[in-house]
């Protein structure tokens, strides 16, 4: 099938660049034997502007986009987080490529505000959208065109390749990566349990308090050398949520500590992830796992095991594919097992 990928592909970074779950949704794409092509909105508007500047290419990236289809003539249209591309556009291309099936893909939490604006309005053009919060938060967009799904962050064998379930020698006990301060107050918690644990055990908290965020392979090396991560998002407490930190630290046999509120206990198995209900609970399990590190490597391989044996790149692509073209479902996916969509 051919597969017209619309999303931010961070070309202009130059290598310094975050995990991307667009990349491993292209990359389980082709292992499933898929023609994949992709366009990135924000960086052809660029190299199609004037001077560079970005906004001002934005009309020609969406005419750059409809020229691409045209000639690759897609059987599916996914597009991610293209704000630049319009819905305009979009119905032009459905024009342009008949039988087409387009959908949208959003990675991002819903408290961000206009988000959920920005889903809503995608969803007036599209056959289907598939959010990164779980389906019974979806049910706000009862009545839109749109059939709605949960999608999950997936890990990808080519990626996510250390195995720290395995090692002992890990000069980092405890890891929190932060690159984002807005809308969250996860800051109070980091901070008080870097005063609690303070000369009890190595706590890096890069993009926190001064220290420069990490991204490429300055991430890879923190991770690498980390035994346990903190997985806090921005906000708790929407169903299945979490940001693609918890594929990242699970992928590679980091244990992690989640807050309870998200519910994922009912979707991963026991003595995967380490759940906490508030900072006092946080810092009790972080101690309890600091000083019994055969628990520490047994609950993190059982995470890593799940994540690469049931939540994996091929997998979450070939469910997209399926959910978008309405076919039966494969297989048995985890996070699909309640309800097949949302609406």
């Amino acid at each position: 099938m051919r597969v017209l990928h619309v999303a931010y592909q961070q070309l202009r970074r130059y290598g310094k660049t975050r995990v991307s779950w667009a990349h491993k949704l292209t990359l389980g794409l082709i292992r499933n034997d898929h023609d994949v092509r992709v366009f990135s909105d924000r960086d052809v508007a660029a190299f199609e502007a004037p001077l560079g500047i970005r906004d001002l290419g934005k009309r020609q990236a969406n005419r750059r986009l409809l020229e691409t289809a045209e000639a690759v003539q897609p059987d599916l249209v996914i597009c991610g987080h293209c704000d630049l591309i319009s819905n305009d556009t979009l119905v032009s291309l459905r024009k342009a490529c008949p039988g087409t099936v387009l959908i949208h893909c959003n990675n991002d939490p819903l408290f961000v505000p206009d988000n959920e604006a920005r889903i809503g309005h995608r969803a007036e053009v599209v056959d289907a959208v598939f959010v990164s919060t779980g389906l019974p938060e979806l049910r706000r967009f009862r009545g839109s065109k749109a059939r709605f799904y949960h999608m999950p962050n997936p890990v990808d064998a080519s990626i996510e390749t250390l195995d720290n379930s395995q090692r002992t020698n890990l000069p980092v006990d405890l890891l929190f990566c932060s690159n984002s301060n807005d809308f969250t107050h996860r800051q109070e918690t980091v901070r008080q349990l870097k005063d609690a644990l303070d000369g009890t055990l190595c706590f890096r908290t890069p993009g926190s308090f001064g220290m420069p965020p990490v991204w490429g392979r300055d991430y890879e090396r923190a991770l690498a050398e980390t035994r346990m991560g903190l997985n806090l998002n921005r906000q708790e407490g929407h169903y299945w949520y979490s940001s693609a930190r918890m594929a990242q630290l699970a992928g590679n046999g980091i244990l992690q500590f989640c807050h309870s509120a998200p519910r994922f206990d009912e979707l991963l198995p026991p003595e995967t992830l380490v759940y906490f209900d508030d900072d006092d609970a946080l810092r009790e399990q972080v101690l309890a796992f600091h000083h019994d590190d055969a628990r520490r490597q047994h609950w993190a391989a059982r995470a890593r095991a799940f994540f690469h044996e049931r939540m994996n790149s091929r997998l979450y692509a070939r469910y997209i594919v399926e959910a978008s073209l309405q076919l039966p479902f494969s297989y048995d996916y985890v996070w699909a097992r309640r309800e097949r969509e949302a609406f």
